[in-house]
């Protein structure tokens, strides 16, 4: 009975330490599998990660598989600085690109602004922007978005409040959006806030609606009708001036031509009679007799029909020019 107990009790003692020993075993594994899984983490591509330690910044790391101390020593946040973030203002777009002509819905409390001739015009806009300090973004501002919207709409009233509404609505926009751009640039770096923009773009410029819309509307058409007639006098202008200019160049081109023509017949009229002068002084009789010919010459050929003779003695027909007289 006595060896019976006894090895009843030394097998119990054997169980209890082989379970202690298994348990501290699973106990173990589980250590290591949560110190592995705590260990690691995943950064995408679009993206970078601030690593903390106890809440306290260490490092910033990029894309890929990334290490850090297990056990929530360190932690990691990971910021998207890849992508560009949209803004709009004045309106809620219904499509992810902000654009307000593809369906939108006004806010009056942003896009309301009041002009540098006092006047009210509703601006919409859209401000585009990518992360490329992951550190400051997180640290140094504490509401981020609100902040960007507060900037941008407090530089966007100093830009209109300082114009016309005409040049706002029509050719001051490109301006509008590069100082807008430039300052809040400025600012967010004062700030730094850790961001870039991309751009700032207006969207839809009007007045309000009712009689003052419709106003401005009839002036843009105005506007449009001047422009429209300004390039159809142009188009008229550009079309004649260079025809009349060539017609008149071309006739002062004739009349030089003429011109030369008499200036060189009269020289050579006058060096043929100081030609003939010289031959009448040697030979006044040679040279008088050739020139009555010549011209007896020149009235019969330049004399149309010409009259025949019979010539009884000579017995053929003699050519015989009219002089005009009766036949």
């Amino acid at each position: 009975m006595e060896n019976q107990e006894g090895n009843k009790n030394k097998r119990f003692r054997l169980k209890w330490r082989i379970s202690g020993r298994l348990v501290l075993i699973v106990l173990v594994v589980a250590a290591l599998l949560l110190c592995a899984a705590t260990s690691f983490f995943v950064v995408d591509q679009t993206e970078n990660a601030v690593v903390l330690r106890f809440g306290k910044y260490v490092r910033t790391v990029g894309p890929g598989l990334q290490t850090k101390l297990p056990f929530g020593i360190e932690k990691n946040i990971n910021i998207p600085t890849q992508r560009v973030v949209t803004e709009t203002f004045g309106y809620k777009a219904s499509d992810i690109g902000g654009s307000a002509l593809l369906g939108s819905i006004e806010n009056q409390n942003e896009s309301r602004m009041l002009t540098g001739d006092l006047n009210i015009v509703d601006v919409e806009w859209i401000v585009q922007y990518y992360i490329t300090d992951p550190q400051a973004w997180l640290f140094n501002v504490e509401d981020k978005v609100t902040t960007i919207r507060d900037i941008s709409q407090s530089v966007m009233n100093q830009l209109v409040g300082d114009l016309p509404i005409l040049a706002i609505m029509t050719s001051e926009r490109t301006q509008i959006e590069y100082e807008a751009q430039k300052m809040m640039q400025e600012i967010f770096d004062r700030y730094g806030m850790g961001i870039k923009l991309v751009t700032v773009k207006l969207q839809n410029i009007v007045p309000p609606e009712g009689d003052v819309q419709d106003a401005f509307e009839d002036v843009n058409k105005a506007i449009q009708d001047m422009n429209r007639l300004i390039n159809e006098g142009k188009e008229l202008y550009n079309k004649e001036i260079p025809a009349a200019e060539g017609e008149a160049e071309m006739l002062i081109l004739q009349a030089e031509g003429y011109a030369a023509d008499r200036v060189n017949r009269a020289k050579g009229d006058a060096s043929r009679f100081s030609s003939m002068l010289e031959a009448y002084e040697n030979s006044p009789d040679v040279t008088s007799t050739r020139l009555y010919i010549e011209a007896v010459e020149d009235v019969i050929n330049n004399r149309e029909g010409a009259l025949t003779l019979i010539d009884k003695n000579v017995g053929s027909f003699i050519p015989f020019k009219d002089l005009g007289g009766a036949r």
